[in-house]
């Protein structure tokens, strides 16, 4: 029996256009040998970083391309938060982020995840009461763990609390691209007038997880410190990857390379969201419109501790949503269906109905 992993959020290889990234690494080498080969400058590969800058709207100068949204994230706290720092954060929110957060000795606050977004009159509340974070992090489209979508509402009020209470909204935007269903929202930082959004995203989801290629862009004089950090770190990132990311951006072959994996996440979502009504009908869940993720709430009997184990015994592998929180989300659990095609996802969530149904617990 075949292992079926819902744990990782990355694209099946017969979703990544391999032959576009091909042809791209050919062009990288044959039109800028000296430059793809160089070390290069911390803000990045130049032609990219001016790519990315257009696509926002904003000068160069406001955009550092980095190795993958994690070294983003890092070279961020690593700027904005020390020790005692308050920090909103969603409740789930991705688990590397708490991980990154209490390495650095954070005051974590976490806010309830609506299934429009993160709960800004919590939030408001707490800013009413005193609390003076010095960030909020938010995964504004189809939040890891959740699938979630921040509403064009609550982008705004969060702006409003930004610039009232003075804290800095990180937007981790990975997953924009990918939508599949519904229309787009203009991010915070398009809608920023008040230099209080600095935004992360990425092309691991977009061109292949391996490219490790990632970007920030905020205001000047936060990118200048963070090129200041990016040059004790590294010197320059990595080149080679960031000109092959730079041709397939501007080859065109970027467009159809995102369709090929929106269709087949629609397809998948389709198939997880068919399996759980038929096997899980005790279930509760969103289907998201995009992204990788969706966040499952079991009958509150199940232990997923013990469903893991139960599951695993199955050769099926899922996440468990204690690890996106502080406390609390025992019944929960994030299955990412990018990784696995239809008919893996059918035979898999079968798989975990007969787990679930082995623990004994009433629905």
């Amino acid at each position: 029996m075949a292992t079926i992993s819902f744990a990782r959020g990355a694209p099946s290889l017969d979703i990544v256009d391999v032959e576009g990234l091909r042809e791209s690494a050919r062009l990288a080498f044959d039109n800028d040998p000296a430059g793809t080969t160089a070390y290069g400058t911390s803000v990045g590969y130049v032609p990219l970083r001016e790519w990315i800058a257009e696509q926002h709207g904003v000068a160069a100068e406001q955009v550092l391309v980095t190795n993958g949204s994690m070294q983003a994230d890092a070279f961020l706290f690593e700027l904005m938060v020390g020790a005692g720092d308050g920090v909103v954060v969603e409740s789930p929110t991705y688990d590397r982020t708490l991980l990154n957060l209490r390495g650095r000795g954070a005051d974590i606050h976490m806010f309830d995840l609506e299934r429009d977004g993160i709960d800004v009159e919590q939030l408001a509340g707490a800013l009413g009461q005193g609390f003076r974070p010095k960030l909020a992090h938010i995964i504004p489209n189809f939040q890891n763990p959740a699938g979630y979508t921040l509403s064009a509402a609550k982008r705004g009020r969060l702006l409003e609390l930004a610039t009232e209470h003075d804290f800095t909204i990180f937007e981790d935007d990975p997953y924009v691209s990918i939508r599949f269903e519904g229309e787009p929202l203009p991010t915070m930082l398009s809608q920023d007038d008040a230099g209080k959004v600095v935004y992360a995203s990425s092309f691991s989801k977009t061109v292949c997880p391996g490219i490790r290629v990632g970007y920030l862009v905020g205001p000047q004089a936060v990118i200048k410190q963070i090129q200041t950090l990016a040059t004790n770190t590294y010197i320059s990132p990595n080149m080679v990857a960031q000109s092959i990311v730079n041709q397939f951006a501007r080859s065109g072959r970027m467009d159809g390379a995102i369709e090929t994996v929106k269709t087949a996440l629609r397809a998948r979502r389709d198939a997880l969201v068919a399996a759980l009504e038929r096997e899980l009908p005790e279930a509760r869940f969103q289907a998201p419109q995009g992204g990788y993720f969706m966040w499952v709430e079991l009958p509150e009997a199940v232990d997923v501790a013990e469903l893991e184990r139960a599951a695993a015994a199955r050769e099926v592998i899922f996440v468990k949503g204690t690890d996106f929180l502080l406390e609390g989300g025992a019944n929960t659990l994030r299955l990412a269906y990018s990784g696995v095609n239809p008919e893996q996802i059918d035979e898999g969530i079968t798989r975990l109905a007969e787990a679930v149904r082995s623990l004994g617990v009433a629905a």
